[in-house]
């Protein structure tokens, strides 16, 4: 089911899919847990649970290649996320649009020119093969 509120983001700044503002809160979660910030269940997120631009820039991009791959580079393309500062602007689109919140200090500025989304997204990627699979692969039993 779509957010409305969303929804009317994506109206309002057409640059963007919708789905990239859905992504964007699953990856803060992951960002939160990446750097042992995540709230406990029924815990209000507070200050303790803050991540910076530089850090949420990280967990999309960690995100991203965990539930997409080879084709994070793709997905995020058609998303409209071409560069950290989209990324920014996705952000800040949720934040404008009251369905998150920042510290006085968190600026769009944080997510400018950061690093390559494109190329973060791709490089030295690699799939990781369990045990079994691998065996199986070379038809070892």
């Amino acid at each position: 089911m779509r957010h409305p509120d969303i929804a009317e983001i994506v109206r309002q700044d057409g640059r963007y899919a919708y789905e990239s503002y859905e992504f964007m809160f699953e990856a803060l979660s992951h960002t939160q847990r990446l750097f042992g910030r995540a709230p406990v269940e029924g815990e209000n997120p507070g200050q303790d649970h803050h991540v910076s631009g530089p850090e949420i820039l990280k967990g999309v991009v960690s995100l991203a290649r965990e539930e997409f791959g080879f084709l994070a580079r793709t997905v995020f393309q058609q998303w409209g996320l071409r560069k950290t500062d989209d990324v920014g602007e996705v952000v800040f689109n949720l934040i404008e649009a009251d369905l998150l919140s920042k510290t006085e200090s968190d600026r769009r500025a944080d997510f400018q020119d950061l690093f390559d989304l494109d190329r973060a997204l791709v490089d030295s990627f690699s799939i990781a093969l369990d045990g079994e699979a691998l065996r199986t692969r070379r038809g070892v039993r």
